[in-house]
């Protein structure tokens, strides 16, 4: 299964990944700084990692269209000030609206 994991450099994230590659999955990993991901800790051809940042819909576009399952696992509270609420609900439309293609079978989490 193709599975998309959001927020791979967090708490949740990072205890996640090793479990999804674990049981055989193939992990495409989102961040917003591929710096801040060790590629090397894991096995090579199961993990692909992409940045991305779920506020600005034009760097969503190296997203494979033909992921099974997805987790969306992040938050805004790392940005230094804003309207949190607001920028929650942006990353949450941008997600389903670029991930939400018809496909029998598709998990999001």
């Amino acid at each position: 299964m193709k599975v998309l994991l959001t927020g791979a450099t967090g708490y949740i994230g990072q205890r996640l990944l090793p479990v999804l590659l674990g049981r055989g999955h193939e992990v495409i990993c989102c961040v917003r700084d591929k710096a801040r991901f060790n590629i090397g800790t894991y096995r090579s051809g199961a993990v692909s990692v992409i940045e991305t940042d779920f506020l600005k819909p034009e760097t969503l576009q190296n997203i494979p269209s033909d992921i099974d399952a997805a987790y969306y696992l992040i938050h805004s509270m790392s940005a230094l000030k804003g309207d949190f609420e607001k920028m929650e609900e942006i990353s949450a439309i941008n997600f389903r609206d670029r991930i939400q293609k018809p496909k029998p079978g598709r998990l999001f989490i």
